[in-house]
């Protein structure tokens, strides 16, 4: 178009807006509206305006469960901006209001009460042959767990999340379409960076989803403080929790078990069944244990592939195991590498024999 047909060109009116436009346009609108009202919050906040100040929260709350991004990158960061600042201002008011939350937690604290002792009876009992694969699997998964949470500086102890999330299975599905070792839905996947397409899901590849858990765990013990709100909020979502505790007793950051009676009865069995855990492996022996040592992690390299191939023509050419192979490479849900170039892991030392055969794969 040139300068002159632009300058005639008529400008669109609102009936010609397209129905995408008109959406972005509303997602924008609810957005701006629940940052004024999350600013407003603040201020009645900063005034201690307590009920006013929670009111305005709640309406800026609503306001971006209104909103649908849909895929607008722009969109999507600003809708998870403002839940994060309005989800850290209604902790604070209740943490004012409520008991001082001091310093965060650092270590996960391990109590025994009869909730905890209900799952560790049933570890050693109906899920016994469940927990020692478990156990086993483990070991191809948690030294790089390990790794990736001492490096953000959380607790190793959580590199056991998994054995209560999926068994450490790569490919576990939930009823509620949870996937992966670390469990993510869809939608929480795709915040925290997992691609999920035709080819691939990402939620499956135990690497990139050790990192979108971490990411989320690192955003809920900003949120929360204390480790054990934490893993209730990583299992039923933190504005589950966040609501749990607006109807809980001054007291409630004192005691973490009055919190918990009232989460879904999911939830409820979560953290126990975490802290469960946690004992049963730091001492297995006094819980009637013997475990055998865990599988080691594959050892393995990657490998630019061009092409789009079977997993099962591959292995064959390099003279391995299928299922080895699908294992290592678990994000792809078809079992065959996505168009295009693709980065492959193959059993260590295989790559440049598999370079050397791709033309006859």
């Amino acid at each position: 178009m040139n300068k002159t047909e632009a300058a005639s060109a008529p400008e669109k009116s609102e009936s010609s807006i397209e129905p995408a436009d008109k959406d972005a346009k509303n997602t924008q609108q609810l957005l701006d509206e629940a940052l004024e009202s999350y600013q407003a919050a603040q201020e009645f906040w900063e005034k201690r305006e307590v009920e006013k100040a929670i009111e305005a929260l709640d309406g800026a709350y609503s306001l971006i469960l209104q909103a649908d991004p849909g895929e607008d990158q722009e969109l999507l960061q600003q809708k998870e901006d403002i839940r994060l600042l309005i989800c850290k201002q209604m902790l604070a008011i209740y943490g004012a209001q409520l008991t001082p939350m001091g310093q965060r937690q650092k270590a996960i604290p391990l109590a025994v009460n009869g909730h905890v002792e209900r799952e560790i009876n049933s570890f050693k009992g109906p899920e016994r042959n469940f927990f020692i694969l478990a156990y086993r699997t483990s070991g191809r998964y948690r030294p790089e767990i390990i790794r990736s949470l001492e490096k953000a500086g959380l607790p190793s102890e959580l590199s056991w999340l998994p054995l209560i999330e999926s068994g450490y299975k790569a490919d576990a599905l939930s009823h509620s379409r949870a996937l992966g070792l670390w469990q993510f839905i869809p939608s929480t996947g795709y915040k925290f960076g997992l691609k999920r397409d035709q080819w691939v899901d990402e939620r499956m590849d135990a690497l990139k989803s050790t990192r979108a858990a971490i990411a989320y765990l690192q955003e809920l013990h900003e949120i929360f403080g204390d480790w054990l709100t934490v893993l209730a909020a990583y299992n039923c979502g933190e504005a589950r929790v966040l609501k749990v505790i607006r109807s809980q007793p001054r007291n409630y950051l004192d005691n973490f078990w009055d919190l918990f009676e009232k989460l879904p009865r999911e939830t409820a069995r979560y953290v126990p069944r975490f802290i469960a855990t946690l004992l049963i492996v730091n001492e297995p022996q006094k819980y009637g244990f013997n475990f055998e040592a865990p599988d080691s992690p594959p050892a393995y390299e990657t490998v630019t592939v061009k092409k789009q191939v079977l997993l099962a023509d591959i292995a064959k050419n390099l003279n391995v195991s299928a299922e080895a192979l699908e294992k290592q490479n678990s994000e792809l849900r078809l079992k065959m590498t996505p168009p295009g170039p693709y980065e492959l892991r193959v059993p260590e030392g295989t790559g440049n024999l598999l370079l050397s055969r791709m033309d006859r794969v």
